[in-house]
Protein backbone atom coordinates (compact mmCIF):
# COMPACT_ATOMS: atom_id res chain seq x y z
CA UNK A 1 0.00 0.00 0.00
CA UNK A 2 2.76 2.41 0.52
CA UNK A 3 4.04 1.86 -2.86
CA UNK A 4 0.41 2.76 -3.87
CA UNK A 5 0.84 5.85 -2.54
CA UNK A 6 3.73 6.80 -3.82
CA UNK A 7 3.44 5.73 -7.46
CA UNK A 8 -0.16 7.10 -7.47
CA UNK A 9 0.63 10.59 -5.93
CA UNK A 10 -1.72 12.94 -6.31
CA UNK A 11 1.18 15.19 -7.75
CA UNK A 12 2.39 12.68 -10.47
CA UNK A 13 -1.59 10.97 -11.11
CA UNK A 14 -4.05 11.71 -13.71
CA UNK A 15 -6.96 9.74 -13.46
CA UNK A 16 -8.52 9.40 -16.96
CA UNK A 17 -12.27 7.64 -17.70
CA UNK A 18 -12.99 6.49 -21.11
CA UNK A 19 -15.82 6.02 -22.81
CA UNK A 20 -18.46 6.07 -19.55
CA UNK A 21 -21.19 6.76 -21.94
CA UNK A 22 -24.91 5.79 -22.39
CA UNK A 23 -24.74 3.87 -25.80
CA UNK A 24 -21.96 1.18 -23.83
CA UNK A 25 -22.86 0.87 -20.61
CA UNK A 26 -26.87 2.05 -20.10
CA UNK A 27 -30.11 -0.05 -20.64
CA UNK A 28 -31.11 2.76 -22.57
CA UNK A 29 -27.81 2.43 -25.04
CA UNK A 30 -27.18 0.69 -28.52
CA UNK A 31 -25.53 -2.13 -26.47
CA UNK A 32 -28.19 -2.90 -24.38
CA UNK A 33 -30.55 -3.08 -27.09
CA UNK A 34 -28.24 -5.18 -28.99
CA UNK A 35 -28.78 -7.46 -26.69
CA UNK A 36 -25.68 -7.30 -24.60
CA UNK A 37 -25.21 -7.43 -20.68
CA UNK A 38 -24.20 -4.22 -19.73
CA UNK A 39 -24.54 -4.93 -15.74
CA UNK A 40 -20.83 -5.35 -15.14
CA UNK A 41 -20.08 -1.98 -17.44
CA UNK A 42 -22.30 -0.59 -14.70
CA UNK A 43 -20.92 -1.96 -11.83
CA UNK A 44 -17.45 -0.71 -13.27
CA UNK A 45 -19.15 2.90 -13.53
CA UNK A 46 -19.93 2.57 -10.01
CA UNK A 47 -16.64 1.87 -9.09
CA UNK A 48 -15.06 4.48 -11.28
CA UNK A 49 -17.51 7.28 -9.97
CA UNK A 50 -15.90 6.02 -6.24
CA UNK A 51 -12.73 7.07 -8.10
CA UNK A 52 -13.28 10.34 -9.31
CA UNK A 53 -14.86 12.03 -6.29
CA UNK A 54 -11.42 10.77 -3.85
CA UNK A 55 -9.60 11.84 -6.91
CA UNK A 56 -11.04 15.36 -6.77
CA UNK A 57 -10.45 15.51 -2.75
CA UNK A 58 -7.21 14.52 -3.52
CA UNK A 59 -6.14 16.92 -5.81
CA UNK A 60 -5.74 14.43 -8.70
CA UNK A 61 -7.10 15.94 -12.24
CA UNK A 62 -10.05 13.90 -13.47
CA UNK A 63 -9.90 13.86 -17.52
CA UNK A 64 -12.99 12.56 -19.55
CA UNK A 65 -12.10 10.78 -23.15
CA UNK A 66 -15.63 10.03 -24.92
CA UNK A 67 -16.38 8.23 -28.41
CA UNK A 68 -18.03 10.94 -30.87
CA UNK A 69 -19.21 9.37 -34.20
CA UNK A 70 -20.59 11.19 -37.35
CA UNK A 71 -22.28 9.83 -40.69
CA UNK A 72 -18.94 10.61 -42.34
CA UNK A 73 -16.43 9.73 -39.33
CA UNK A 74 -15.75 6.35 -40.62
CA UNK A 75 -12.34 5.64 -42.45
CA UNK A 76 -12.59 3.39 -45.41
CA UNK A 77 -10.31 0.42 -43.50
CA UNK A 78 -12.91 0.73 -40.86
CA UNK A 79 -16.07 0.23 -43.15
CA UNK A 80 -14.01 -2.45 -44.99
CA UNK A 81 -13.62 -4.03 -41.12
CA UNK A 82 -17.54 -4.01 -40.89
CA UNK A 83 -18.49 -5.14 -44.38
CA UNK A 84 -15.90 -8.02 -44.29
CA UNK A 85 -17.16 -8.62 -40.42
CA UNK A 86 -21.20 -8.95 -41.77
CA UNK A 87 -21.41 -6.03 -39.99
CA UNK A 88 -22.00 -3.14 -42.30
CA UNK A 89 -25.79 -2.13 -41.24
CA UNK A 90 -24.58 -2.04 -37.40
CA UNK A 91 -25.80 1.74 -36.29
CA UNK A 92 -22.64 3.93 -35.18
CA UNK A 93 -22.21 4.02 -31.34
CA UNK A 94 -21.85 7.94 -29.84
CA UNK A 95 -23.83 9.55 -32.62
CA UNK A 96 -23.05 13.18 -32.40
CA UNK A 97 -25.65 14.66 -30.38
CA UNK A 98 -27.08 11.44 -29.35
CA UNK A 99 -28.40 10.90 -26.20
CA UNK A 100 -26.16 7.49 -26.44
CA UNK A 101 -23.23 9.59 -26.68
CA UNK A 102 -23.60 11.62 -22.98
CA UNK A 103 -21.58 10.78 -19.74
CA UNK A 104 -23.32 7.70 -18.19
CA UNK A 105 -22.54 6.62 -14.57
CA UNK A 106 -19.93 9.53 -13.61
CA UNK A 107 -19.61 12.85 -15.49
CA UNK A 108 -16.82 16.09 -15.63
CA UNK A 109 -17.45 19.04 -13.89
CA UNK A 110 -17.18 22.32 -14.92
CA UNK A 111 -13.76 22.91 -15.88
CA UNK A 112 -12.57 19.45 -16.16
CA UNK A 113 -10.53 18.10 -19.82
CA UNK A 114 -13.09 16.60 -21.80
CA UNK A 115 -11.58 14.97 -25.11
CA UNK A 116 -13.55 13.53 -28.24
CA UNK A 117 -12.12 11.05 -30.22
CA UNK A 118 -13.32 8.94 -32.86
CA UNK A 119 -11.09 6.00 -32.52
CA UNK A 120 -10.17 3.34 -29.86
CA UNK A 121 -7.66 4.87 -28.65
CA UNK A 122 -7.95 8.39 -26.53
CA UNK A 123 -4.89 9.95 -27.51
CA UNK A 124 -5.06 8.78 -31.41
CA UNK A 125 -6.18 12.47 -32.79
CA UNK A 126 -6.79 14.56 -29.20
CA UNK A 127 -4.71 16.52 -27.42
CA UNK A 128 -4.40 14.45 -24.38
CA UNK A 129 -1.03 13.90 -24.47
CA UNK A 130 -0.41 17.37 -25.01
CA UNK A 131 -2.72 17.83 -21.84
CA UNK A 132 -0.95 15.27 -19.12
CA UNK A 133 2.33 17.40 -20.42
CA UNK A 134 0.83 20.67 -19.62
CA UNK A 135 -0.34 19.83 -16.30
CA UNK A 136 3.08 17.49 -15.62
CA UNK A 137 1.73 14.30 -15.24
CA UNK A 138 3.55 11.16 -15.54
CA UNK A 139 0.96 8.80 -14.56
CA UNK A 140 -1.97 7.77 -15.85
CA UNK A 141 -4.87 6.05 -13.48
CA UNK A 142 -7.45 4.51 -16.03
CA UNK A 143 -11.01 3.63 -15.73
CA UNK A 144 -13.71 3.02 -18.05
CA UNK A 145 -15.01 0.85 -20.84
CA UNK A 146 -14.62 -1.69 -22.08
CA UNK A 147 -11.63 -3.58 -21.00
CA UNK A 148 -10.58 -5.08 -24.65
CA UNK A 149 -10.87 -2.24 -26.67
CA UNK A 150 -10.36 1.62 -25.82
CA UNK A 151 -9.01 0.56 -22.24
CA UNK A 152 -6.49 -1.71 -23.48
CA UNK A 153 -5.71 0.48 -27.03
CA UNK A 154 -5.43 4.16 -24.74
CA UNK A 155 -3.08 1.89 -21.95
CA UNK A 156 -0.76 0.72 -24.86
CA UNK A 157 -0.17 4.11 -26.65
CA UNK A 158 -0.09 5.63 -22.69
CA UNK A 159 3.03 3.61 -22.23
CA UNK A 160 4.35 3.43 -25.60
CA UNK A 161 4.71 7.60 -24.91
CA UNK A 162 6.58 7.04 -21.67
CA UNK A 163 3.52 7.48 -18.73
CA UNK A 164 3.36 5.28 -16.35
CA UNK A 165 0.06 3.18 -16.62
CA UNK A 166 -2.35 1.77 -14.04
CA UNK A 167 -5.72 -0.02 -14.14
CA UNK A 168 -8.60 0.22 -12.03
CA UNK A 169 -9.21 -3.37 -12.39
CA UNK A 170 -12.49 -3.19 -11.16
CA UNK A 171 -13.41 0.02 -12.67
CA UNK A 172 -13.28 -1.35 -15.99
CA UNK A 173 -15.49 -3.76 -17.44
CA UNK A 174 -15.90 -5.78 -21.08
CA UNK A 175 -19.66 -7.42 -22.36
CA UNK A 176 -17.52 -10.99 -22.39
CA UNK A 177 -15.89 -11.82 -18.73
CA UNK A 178 -13.68 -14.02 -21.00
CA UNK A 179 -12.63 -10.92 -22.65
CA UNK A 180 -11.86 -8.83 -19.19
CA UNK A 181 -9.92 -11.52 -17.93
CA UNK A 182 -7.91 -12.09 -21.19
CA UNK A 183 -6.97 -8.10 -21.30
CA UNK A 184 -6.35 -7.47 -17.72
CA UNK A 185 -4.12 -10.45 -18.06
CA UNK A 186 -1.88 -9.16 -21.07
CA UNK A 187 -2.18 -5.68 -20.10
CA UNK A 188 -0.58 -6.60 -16.66
CA UNK A 189 2.16 -8.66 -18.64
CA UNK A 190 2.72 -5.82 -21.33
CA UNK A 191 2.57 -2.10 -19.95
CA UNK A 192 0.21 -1.68 -17.34
CA UNK A 193 -0.02 -2.56 -13.11
CA UNK A 194 -3.39 -3.70 -11.96
CA UNK A 195 -4.80 -2.40 -8.61
CA UNK A 196 -8.85 -3.21 -7.10
CA UNK A 197 -10.08 0.28 -6.33
CA UNK A 198 -10.23 0.02 -3.01
CA UNK A 199 -6.39 0.04 -2.39
CA UNK A 200 -5.97 3.47 -5.16
CA UNK A 201 -8.97 4.73 -2.57
CA UNK A 202 -7.17 3.77 0.16
CA UNK A 203 -4.08 5.11 -1.18
CA UNK A 204 -5.48 9.11 -1.59
CA UNK A 205 -6.58 9.16 1.45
Amino acid sequence: MSALREWLAPSRTALLLVDCQVDFASPEGIMARAGYDVSEAQAALRNAALLTDAAREAGVPCLFARLITRPDSETPAMRDWKIRRGHEDHPLLCREGSNGAEFVGVAPLAGEAVFAKGRYDAFAGTELDAHLKAIRRDTLLIAGLTTECCVDSTARDAFERDYRVFIAADAVAAYEPDLHAGALKALALNCALLAPSQDILSAWK
